[in-house]
């Protein structure tokens, strides 16, 4: 599918003012970035815009401060972060509106970048306040959206401002679509998506639409006993989301007439507890004794997740096998990751810990595409319209 949404390509922006959405929402340790992953994802945008001759102010969120001015989540070591990478002066605005930032916006000339403070300092953010998207729009005179892992959230700097100045597609925003949206429209055969994590009512939209197109679903993690317990086997001391249960039985119903075949695990390691070094044993089954607790995915199941990977024409993988920060149980979640690396299909992988563990195993570089949005790319793949993409002028 070609993406139907007005690009930045297509933008006029010589000698015009850009707010630019990006997701700057980066771990900080120190008052420093911890991981610049998504400022580099930003950097094609940002670089086109500022080659073609415009301004640029830049607004992002970084954590949750609840509408309050909370130093410690300050975009400015962000900032400084960004200006290395760019190799040019990002000016750092006192506040996200106002006459000191709007005084600083029209002071900027072509090629310059101003960021602006946490935009989730603003109550008005997250509530789509209508007067906080005019302040933004009158620091610009276009609106660019390159910030993916946000586009599901309707708030004033996603959406409402692309109601009050002309709004467009960054580069990222447009590759991500339509990445994600090729893995459901037109995917090559088979289809293999392995889904983990903890949580089944994260994941159930996309169980249920992958139910529907996929060739196979294998499923890992956590979220597995709740599969289990639906099936009244043992758990243990496993965690098990409770609500999780019922959605379980109710995709484990919906799979018996369909052509997508729905994979448990069918051996596990335990642990005693979640803890390095706890003491661990294999279980040739799904049964999990009280007293433990299935921490990944056993290598049986691993080996099989692994070869219908191989064999697959396109692969989505969005969350862990198991508790792959610990060591002793990181073996699932890397043989999985090691497959879809070496998988001569097309592979897409999302999801924060997915795109942890490939990069905590050096495989990052091996995988078609890389998603920057977790919950943005859920809902996209369950067929949801994502507010902050549907805001856009039309292509």
């Amino acid at each position: 599918m070609s993406f139907s949404k007005a690009s930045v390509h297509d933008a006029d922006v010589a000698g015009r003012r850009v707010l630019v959405r990006v997701d700057f929402n980066v771990p900080l340790e120190g008052g420093r970035v911890a991981d610049d992953t998504r400022i580099r994802a930003a950097l094609p945008t940002i670089e086109l815009l500022r080659e073609r001759g415009a301004s640029l102010v830049l607004v992002s969120h970084l954590g949750r401060p609840k509408g309050q001015v909370r130093p410690e989540l300050s975009l400015r070591p962000v900032g400084e972060r960004l200006a290395e990478l760019l190799g040019a002066e990002v000016k750092q605005a006192p506040a996200v509106v106002g006459g000191e930032v709007e005084a600083m916006a029209e002071g900027l000339r072509a090629g310059d970048v101003l960021l602006l403070e946490n935009v989730r300092f603003e109550p008005g953010e997250t509530e789509n306040d209508p007067n906080l998207a005019a302040a933004l729009a009158k620091l610009a005179d276009l609106y660019v959206n390159d910030a993916f892992g946000a586009a599901h959230r309707a708030h004033a700097s996603t959406e409402g401002v692309a109601h009050v100045v002309p709004g467009y597609a960054g580069l990222l925003l447009e590759s991500e679509v339509s990445e994600l949206t090729r893995v459901v429209e037109s995917p090559g055969r088979p289809l293999v998506v392995v889904l983990g994590g903890a949580k089944v009512s994260d994941k159930v939209g996309v169980i249920d639409r992958f139910l529907e197109i996929a060739d196979s679903v294998l499923i890992g993690g956590a979220m597995c006993f709740s599969f289990f317990r639906a099936q009244g086997i043992g758990t243990g001391d496993s965690l098990v989301e409770e609500e999780g249960v019922k959605l379980a039985a109710e995709a484990l119903r919906r799979a018996e007439p369909s052509d997508c075949e729905l994979s448990l695990p069918v051996d596990l390691v335990l642990g005693r507890s979640f803890d390095a070094g706890t003491e661990r044993r294999e279980s040739d089954g799904a049964e999990v004794p009280d007293g433990w607790m299935g921490l990944d995915i056993g290598p049986r199941t691993a080996s099989a997740y692994a070869e219908a990977v191989a064999g697959a024409g396109t692969v989505l993988w969005n969350g862990p096998m198991g508790a792959f920060e610990l060591e002793p149980f990181a073996a699932g979640t890397r043989t999985v990751a090691e497959a879809v690396a070496a998988a001569p299909g097309t592979t897409v992988v999302g999801g924060g810990d997915s795109v942890a563990a490939l990069q905590r195993f050096g495989l990052a570089e091996k995988v078609d595409w890389v998603s920057t949005g977790g919950g943005a790319s859920l809902e996209l793949l369950e067929g949801k319209k994502l507010p902050g993409v549907e805001a856009l002028r039309d292509g």
